[in-house]
């Protein structure tokens, strides 16, 4: 032992020593024997996170749901990719609630890695799923989604999924979701004075409201012919005509201010305030150059 080792504390020293012989005989029986050792001192040892992260991914094997679900809930909240990859096992829980919590769980993946995950789960045979999993697409700004989350938006019969999904596409802002967002809208309102079966199940003003809040977030101007008939329709429930005017002064298109106008003087007093925000918010829009 040199001089300048025997100086060291004893543990480090050997730890030291022990690291050295693993880098020069990786594979062989020294070597093992000597990594083995390190991850025993303190030089080697995992660190507190990681031995949380270790400690709620065993606790993923419990035969016991609410045990499951709690070690998922603590794993996001370390807001961590380590921790979140260890909850992507999660995704395939037997539970409906373990799978939806895991959904989002794993928040500190890279979003395209995120969505890769959550795609498929829109297939998923739970509503509730579907829905928080839609929710968590949103949050990915993931442009891989928005086609997955328009079927979920025209197909799934569930508006609850339908309504997540239209707030997803918001998020994302997509262009190519305007179309179907405006149609969700549109035919929500023709068919809701109608007393067929589907008229009530069309008239989820969850859904609805989305749709136009969505509009709005994306700001293309297809959205608007959907957005001033549902603001102009007196049948249309008042929070929806609201959403769509504030979706209007989004879009920030000096065609929708006359619609805007119309209703400054409605029953709503929320209605009135928002045409006024919305009108306000498109004369600030700066004026295209004079010839263009």
């Amino acid at each position: 032992m040199t001089s300048s080792s025997r100086h060291l504390p004893r543990t480090a020293f050997w730890a030291t020593l022990c690291l050295v012989l693993f880098a020069f005989f990786p594979n062989s029986s020294t070597g093992r024997n000597a990594h083995s050792f390190a991850l025993q001192t303190p030089t080697g040892s995992l660190t507190p996170l990681q031995l949380e992260i270790e400690k709620q991914t065993r606790r993923l094997g419990s035969i016991e749901t609410e045990e499951r679900r709690d070690a998922v809930t603590r794993l996001r909240s370390m807001h961590h990719p380590a921790a979140s990859r260890a909850a992507v096992s999660a995704l395939n829980d037997s539970v409906p609630i373990v799978r939806a919590t895991a959904a989002g769980a794993i928040w500190s993946m890279p979003p395209s890695e995120r969505a890769g995950l959550l795609i498929p789960m829109l297939a998923d045979k739970d509503e509730f799923v579907r829905r928080e999993v839609a929710f968590a697409l949103g949050k990915t700004r993931e442009q891989s989604a928005v086609q997955p989350l328009i079927e979920r938006l025209t197909s799934d019969k569930k508006d609850s999924v339908r309504g997540a999904a239209a707030v997803a596409l918001g998020e994302i802002r997509d262009a190519s979701a305007t179309l179907s967002l405006a149609e969700t809208l549109s035919p929500g309102f023709r068919v809701a004075a109608s007393s067929s079966k589907k008229s009530k199940k069309e008239k989820d003003l969850f859904l609805l409201r989305a749709a136009a809040r969505s509009l709005g977030q994306i700001g293309s101007r297809a959205g608007l012919p959907a957005l001033l008939a549902a603001l102009q329709d007196e049948k249309v429930p008042d929070d929806v005509r609201r959403e769509a005017a504030v979706a209007l002064g989004l879009i920030g298109d000096a065609a929708a201010v006359p619609a805007l106008h119309s209703v400054e003087t409605a029953r709503d007093p929320y209605l009135a305030e928002a045409a006024r925000q919305a009108i306000n918010r498109i004369e600030r829009q700066p004026k295209p150059p004079v010839g263009n």
